[in-house]
């Protein structure tokens, strides 16, 4: 490919060639083209209400990381303006999160110790190999690869992890020390810890963690019913975080709460992150590259759900591979300024598209006021409480918490019920990153189950129509001289013997069957073990003297059944339609 200029790149629309498909270099030049005084507008004012919403959530969720609170707010800059460069939401708001957090606490606390020069070095290195792995997902365009966990099983992570987060944030609020990863280790530790609760940090914990709670909503209703508009109200309601961080700053300051047992963030470094380079020791890359794939699939389906939802809101169009290279740039952009993984977060993104966000330039806008404050404000944190940043977690991942979805899921399938169950209590009693792998092999299971035992009807004909239903669900017409069946499943190793079983014994209790028909309406694919058994139904039905057809194979199944002699062997025929096939073989039956 000979080199393309970015003036070329931008005339184009910013498209590029690769292995005969589309890839985006430069999605910018989708919304440039068309940025204005309106729109710049839009985007400042959203990256106002962001950035001030971001800063105390940056420093909260860098401490639930076990990293340094700094740590939290360069992961809100540079990895801002990667994402505004190449991801294609126009409302994603991208940075630490709470889940992702926990998953890096877990990941690297299992190999150094908080605070440690080698815990940083590791949170940089799962960045970047997050960020690496997102990036060849979009390039080879393999975001499909991020389906293998299903939404129960997800729904299941979430609801554990978010009490996990919770759990593991009340010994700061409760000013004790507290050991375990797990949220029985969590649980039984504080037990057994209560008796040393500093109760001015309890107090002080819980008055914030009432204030956030009673800020979403009820701080904007009093603020509009005392004179304020709507437009400042809302604004300073999305405050409700950087409010409680200064009236607590300032309270911590004036009686000097931390000669009280009140723990404080103490002393953050002023400026910019510098350039850090990914330790490549080889050792801790293979220790964890296996983590890091799951951080980036748990953060990617995070990310997308909400990047989704908000685009459809404005008729536009999110496309998932480029999602994965901008998420990618964002986590790469973030190991190298010397932070850990990221990704687009839910509460703040919805943030963004309520306050106006017209494009990713509200992200790059968002990333400068973070950086203002990394070089202005951070002496002022010096006197700000722990409590209030664990208030802050808690409040915020208590919206992620939602077992209605438990009644429901029973409802409607006990499979992937079982699924999202075992998934809670296996991240709850054995820590975060043993539930996210069972939740993949559950996943898989679970369709496995399903699809190893395909419904199969036997159908016959409505009367007065050209249509063909379950016998059990409708009233039909058949013959005991014809067995018209329906699978509604692709067929693959997994089910083809359950097919074969399905069809012999169903034979065997017709005395007078002389044909056998298999419509194929539902079946998308048929892989060389089904292919096989297909074979075999075939053969071991002419030794009984009975027929094999199939009807309504579709179009790409039957270029693959082309290829073989299956058609020369076949004792039946093939038919465009399960009418056509009873038509000439029974017509009798139609009614």
């Amino acid at each position: 490919m000979k080199p393309v200029s970015l003036v070329e790149i931008i005339k184009k629309g910013g498209k590029l060639a690769l292995s005969g498909k589309k890839i985006s270099w430069f999605p910018p030049s989708e919304w440039l083209a068309t940025y204005n005084k309106d729109t710049l507008s839009s985007d400042l004012i959203a990256a106002l209400i962001v950035t001030i919403m971001l800063i105390p959530q940056s420093l909260a969720y860098a401490l639930l990381a076990g990293l340094p609170p700094e740590v939290g707010l360069y992961a809100s800059i540079f990895p801002l303006l990667a994402y505004a460069i190449f991801g294609t939401s126009r409302t994603l708001a991208v940075g630490p999160v709470a889940v992702v957090s926990l998953l890096t606490a877990s990941t690297i606390g299992a190999i150094a110790a908080q605070g440690s020069a080698d815990y940083l070095t590791a949170a940089i290195l799962l960045a970047f190999i997050s960020g690496l792995f997102l990036l060849l997902l979009g390039i080879f365009k393999l975001g499909f690869l991020a389906n293998f966990l299903s939404h129960p099983v997800i729904t299941g992570f979430i609801n554990a992890a978010a009490l996990i987060i919770a759990t593991s944030q009340l010994k700061h609020l409760l000013g004790i020390k507290v050991s375990g990863r797990s949220f029985y280790e969590l649980v039984t530790s504080i037990l057994s810890q209560l008796a040393q609760t500093n109760m001015i940090t309890l107090t002080l914990g819980t008055a914030v963690a009432g204030f956030l709670i009673w800020s979403r909503k009820g701080l904007k209703k009093l603020l509009v019913a005392n004179g304020v508009k709507p437009l400042l109200a809302a604004v300073i309601s999305k405050a409700g975080p950087l409010i409680a961080v200064i009236i607590t700053v300032l309270i911590s300051a004036t009686l000097g709460l931390e000669h009280y047992g009140v723990r404080i963030v103490g002393d953050i470094p002023v400026g910019l992150p510098s350039l850090n380079i990914p330790s490549f020791n080889p050792e801790l890359w293979s220790t964890l590259v296996g983590p890091a794939i799951l951080i980036s699939i748990i953060g990617f389906m995070e990310s997308i759900s909400v990047a989704q939802t908000l685009a459809a809101k404005k008729r536009q169009r999110i496309t998932p591979n480029q999602e994965l290279i901008g998420l990618g740039a964002a986590n790469i952009a973030s190991a190298f300024s010397g932070s850990y993984p990221v990704t687009g977060g839910f509460s703040r993104s919805v943030v963004n598209f309520d306050a106006g966000a017209e494009t990713p330039a509200a992200g790059a806008f968002t990333a400068i006021g973070i950086a203002i404050a990394a070089l202005l404000l951070t002496p002022l944190l010096y006197f700000l409480p722990v409590a209030t940043l664990a208030a802050i977690i808690i409040v915020a991942v208590a919206s992620l918490i939602d077992f209605s979805t438990m009644g429901q899921t029973w409802r409607y399938s006990r499979a992937d019920f079982a699924a999202m169950l075992a998934t809670i209590i296996i991240t709850l009693l054995f820590g975060v990153e043993k539930g996210v792998m069972s939740g993949v092999a559950l996943s898989i299971g679970v369709h496995l189950y399903n699809t190893s035992r395909p419904h199969v009807a036997i159908i016959g004909n409505v009367a007065g129509t050209e249509h063909f239903r379950n016998i059990l669900r409708h009233e039909v017409s058949t013959s005991p001289r014809v067995l018209s069946l329906r699978v509604d499943e692709s067929l693959y190793f997994a089910n083809a013997r359950f097919l074969e079983d399905y069809i012999y014994d169903q034979v065997a209790k017709r005395p007078k069957l002389e044909h056998v028909i298999l419509q194929c309406a539902a079946v998308n694919a048929i892989d060389a073990s089904a292919f096989e058994s297909i074979e075999e139904i075939n053969r071991r039905l002419k030794d009984s003297d009975v027929k094999f057809s199939m009807s309504e194979i579709k179009g790409p199944v039957m270029d693959r059944l082309k290829r073989t002699e299956f058609f020369h062997h076949l004792t039946g025929n093939v038919y465009l339609s399960h009418y056509q096939a009873i038509k000439e073989i029974d017509p009798e039956s139609l009614k």
